[in-house]
C-alpha cells in the first residue's frame, strides 16, 4: 500500500494517542474500534462502509488545510507534533545532538525564518536562471536536463535491476509535465477547461513574480509544449505494466533510439559516465519527446526550464511565490481552501531532507521494542495462513505452487526502523540559505544513489523513514516493511481485541505480502528477479480472477462521470482482497489456538474483525483530491477499498447475514476469490 487515506472524528484524537494504548486498556474501548463512528441505521449488506463509519462522516468536517480527514490525518497530526518536538529540541540546543542536531535544527530554522526569505527576494533564483539563460544549443540543454534540480522531459532514476536485483540499474522514463498527469491536459469538459485556464494564469503569474518578461506569451508556448508531451505520455495503466516498461538498451541502441538526448553527454553529466546500459520505461514516449527536442525552438525549452525551476522551488521563495503555488496546486486542483501551518510544512521538509536523522530520535522516543515482538507474531500467523491457502487452493498446478511457496518462504519482513541509518555528515546546511539547503539536499540524495550504485544492492536499506505512517512491499527484494509510525492505534494496539488487530494491521500485512502475488508482483520470483514462473494454465486462471475484479471496479463511479480505473487500481485491489482473505484465515487460526472469543457489545469475533477492517479505512475526502486520485493513483478511494472488497468474501456474508436483496449482495458465482 502506498498510503491509506483514512479518516477519523476529531473527538477521537485524545483516545488515539499512543500513550493510551500503554495502560493495559485498548485505545478505543471496549475492544479497539471507535464504536461511536458506526451508523446502526444502515444495513451492513447495503453499505458496509457507512454502517461502520456513517455517524462519524455526518459529524466530521475536513480541516480547511487538508484534502481529507480521518484516522490517517489524526495519526499524521500526532506524528507531526512528535517530530516537531524533536526538531525544535535540537534547534534550541544543537550541541546536545551533535552534527545531526545542528543539521536538523538549522534546516528547520532556515524554513521558519520568513523574514530572511523575504529580504532575499528573488536573489536566490538568479544563479539558476542565469544558467538557463546561458544555454546556447541542444548540448547545453541536455546538460541542464541531467542536472539535479532542473526539470527534464525524460527523468533518470536508479533502482535495483529488475532482471538482476542484486545490482542497480539506471532507468529513463517519461516526465516533464506541470499538472498532475496527461489527463489534465487532454480530457474534455468544463471542469478540465477550467483547470487549464487556471494553469495558464499560474504559469504567467509565477514568471511575473520572478521578473521574467513577456510572461503571458511564454506561458502559452510552455503549455503548448507540455500538451505535446502529454499527448505522447503513456497512461498510468500502461506505465504499471512491468513487462512493457523493462527495456534495457546499451549506448549504441540508445543513440539510434532517441539520439536527441545525447546520452553519452547526459549520463556523464549525471555522474553515470561508466554506465553502459539504461532501462527505458515508456519507450514510445521517450522517443516522441526526443523528436520534440528537434522540432520545438530552443528558446521555448529555455522558457520551460525557467518556469519549472521557479515553480518547483516556489515554497522556498518569498510568500507571494508560495501562495501562488498553493492557490493552483492545492486550492484549484484539490479544493483545499487554506495553506497548512508553516511549522507542519517545515516538519515535512526536514523529514524529506534528513528523514533518517530525525528517525533515529523518533524511534528512541516513540517505538517500544515490544512492538517488534508482537508484530512478528502477527506476521508469522498471516504467513502461515497464506501458506495454507497456497498449498490447498484449486487453481494452482504443482510446479507453480512449488514456486509460490518458495517465494513466500523467502519473504523478508522488517518492522520499526532500519538496522543502520544514513550518514548525513557531508550535507552542508546553512541556517540562512533555504533554497541552497534544498538544492544541496537533493544533490546529496542523488550522490548517495551514485555511491550505492557501485556496490551490490544493500537489503538493509529502507525506502521509508521510521516516522512515516505507511507500509510497502518491494518486489525486487521480496521485502515487506512497516515503519514505527504505523505500528500504533488504531492499526496496531497491543491491548486491543485480537479481532481488531487482525482486521486492521493483519489485513495490511496480508495486503503487503499479497503484493508479491498481485498482477505485477507475481512476475517476480522469490529472489526478486523478474521471471515468469507461472505455468500458462495457472496464469490463465489467475488472469480470469483479475479480469473479473477489473470489471467490478470499472463500474464504481465515486464522482458523476468519473469511474475508478479498474486496470490502474488492479494491483492494490488484489492486495486488498487477498490481504483480507488471508488476514481472516490468520484470525481463525488464532481463534483455533485460543478458543472462540466472547460476544462483546452484541458483536461476534468475526463481526468485530470485519468492522475493524472497515474502520481502518474511515474516510472523507475533498472532491478535487478525489478526482486527482481517480485520474492518477493506483489506489481506489477508501470507501471502495471496503465495500468493493468485503462483498467478495464469503465469511462477511455469514457474519452479517447478508442476503439477496441487500444492495451489496453478489451471488456466490460472481464473487472474486484471490485465495
Amino acid at each position: 500500500m502506498t498510503k491509506k487515506m483514512l479518516l477519523l472524528a476529531a473527538a477521537s484524537v485524545l483516545a488515539m494517542s499512543p500513550a493510551a494504548a500503554r495502560n493495559g486498556q485498548p485505545a478505543f474501548a471496549p475492544w479497539g474500534v471507535d464504536l461511536t463512528a458506526m451508523d446502526s441505521a444502515v444495513k451492513p449488506g447495503d453499505d458496509f462502509f457507512d454502517y461502520v463509519n456513517g455517524a462519524w462522516a455526518k459529524r466530521t468536517e475536513i480541516a480547511a488545510d487538508r484534502t481529507f480527514v480521518g484516522i490517517d490525518s489524526v495519526l499524521n497530526d500526532q506524528i507531526d507534533k512528535d517530530v516537531r518536538a524533536i526538531v525544535e529540541d535540537v534547534a534550541k540546543d544543537p550541541a546536545s545532538s551533535g552534527q545531526i542536531g545542528q543539521q536538523v535544527g538549522d534546516f528547520y530554522a532556515s524554513w521558519m525564518d520568513e523574514a530572511t526569505i523575504a529580504s532575499k527576494g528573488t536573489g536566490p533564483l538568479k544563479p539558476y536562471l542565469d544558467r538557463i539563460a546561458a544555454v546556447q544549443g541542444k548540448g547545453d540543454l541536455v546538460d541542464l536536463f541531467a542536472t539535479v534540480g532542473f526539470e527534464s522531459p525524460v527523468g533518470l532514476a536508479i533502482y535495483p535491476d529488475l532482471a538482476t536485483p542484486t545490482k542497480y540499474a539506471v532507468y529513463a522514463g517519461q516526465s516533464g509535465l506541470g499538472m498532475p498527469n496527461r489527463d489534465y491536459y487532454l480530457l474534455q469538459g468544463a471542469k478540465y477547461d477550467a483547470y487549464r485556464a487556471a494553469y495558464r494564469a499560474y504559469v504567467t503569474r509565477i514568471q511575473e513574480l520572478a521578473g521574467i518578461s513577456d510572461a503571458a506569451a511564454k506561458a502559452d508556448r510552455i503549455i503548448t509544449l507540455e500538451t505535446a508531451i502529454a499527448k505522447v505520455h503513456w497512461t498510468p495503466e500502461q506505465s504499471r505494466d512491468i513487462d512493457k516498461i523493462y527495456n534495457p538498451m546499451d549506448r549504441a541502441k540508445l543513440g539510434s533510439f532517441a539520439p536527441q538526448f545525447e546520452w553519452n553527454r547526459a549520463l556523464a553529466k549525471s555522474g553515470l559516465g561508466d554506465v553502459n546500459t539504461v532501462v527505458v520505461t515508456e519507450t514510445t514516449a521517450v522517443q516522441a519527446i526526443g523528436k520534440l527536442l528537434d522540432s520545438v525552438p530552443l528558446q521555448t525549452w529555455k522558457d520551460y526550464l525557467a518556469y519549472h525551476f521557479v515553480s518547483d522551488h516556489a515554497p522556498y521563495l518569498p510568500s507571494a511565490f508560495d501562495e501562488a503555488n498553493f492557490d493552483f496546486f492545492s486550492k484549484t486542483l484539490r479544493d483545499v481552501p487554506t495553506q497548512r501551518d508553516r511549522w507542519k510544512r517545515g516538519v515535512s521538509l526536514v523529514n524529506g531532507a534528513l528523514g533518517e536523522a530525525v528517525g533515529q530520535i523518533y524511534v528512541q522516543r516513540h517505538y517500544p521494542p515490544e512492538s517488534d515482538r508482537q508484530m512478528g507474531e502477527l506476521i508469522t500467523n498471516v504467513r502461515a495462513a497464506l501458506q495454507e491457502k497456497i498449498e490447498t487452493n484449486s487453481w494452482m498446478d504443482e510446479p507453480t505452487r512449488k514456486e509460490a511457496l518458495a517465494k513466500l518462504a523467502a519473504f523478508d519482513p522488517r518492522t520499526g526502523h532500519p538496522a543502520k541509518y544514513i550518514d548525513y555528515s557531508s550535507l552542508k546546511v546553512d541556517r540562512s540559505d533555504l533554497l541552497g539547503n534544498v538544492m544541496r539536499s537533493n544533490q546529496f540524495d542523488w550522490d548517495l544513489l551514485l555511491t550505492r550504485m557501485k556496490k551490490p544492492v544493500d537489503r538493509t536499506l529502507w525506502d521509508m523513514t521510521p516516522q512515516t505512517n505507511n507500509a510497502y512491499y518491494d518486489p525486487t527484494q521480496n521485502q515487506i516493511t512497516f515503519p514505527a509510525a504505523i505500528l500504533q492505534p488504531p492499526y496496531f494496539d497491543p491491548d486491543a481485541d485480537a479481532a481488531s488487530n487482525y482486521g486492521s494491521i493483519g489485513a495490511t500485512i496480508g495486503h503487503e505480502i499479497g503484493h508479491g502475488f498481485d498482477d505485477q508482483g507475481r512476475k517476480f520470483d522469490g529472489t526478486g528477479k523478474l521471471r515468469d514462473w507461472w505455468s500458462p494454465a495457472t496464469a490463465k486462471k489467475y488472469e480470469a480472477h483479475a479480469a473479473a475484479l477489473v470489471k467490478q471496479y470499472d463500474a464504481y463511479e465515486p464522482i458523476p462521470g468519473v469511474h475508478i480505473k479498474g486496470q490502474l487500481t488492479l494491483g492494490e485491489n488484489l492486495g486488498d482482497l487477498g490481504g483480507l482473505e488471508v488476514a481472516y484465515a490468520a484470525y481463525r487460526r488464532y481463534v483455533a489456538a485460543h478458543g472462540e472469543p466472547p460476544v462483546i457489545g452484541g458483536l461476534t469475533g468475526d463481526q468485530r474483525f470485519f468492522i475493524a477492517y472497515g474502520y481502518s479505512w474511515e474516510s472523507k475526502q475533498r472532491e478535487g483530491a478525489l478526482r486527482a486520485q481517480l485520474l492518477t493513483n493506483e489506489h481506489s478511494p477508501a470507501k471502495y477499498r471496503v465495500n468493493g472488497v468485503v462483498r467478495n468474501v464469503d465469511a462477511w456474508y455469514k457474519a452479517f447475514n447478508v442476503q439477496p436483496g441487500d444492495k451489496m449482495y453478489l451471488p456466490p458465482e460472481q464473487r472474486v476469490k484471490v485465495w
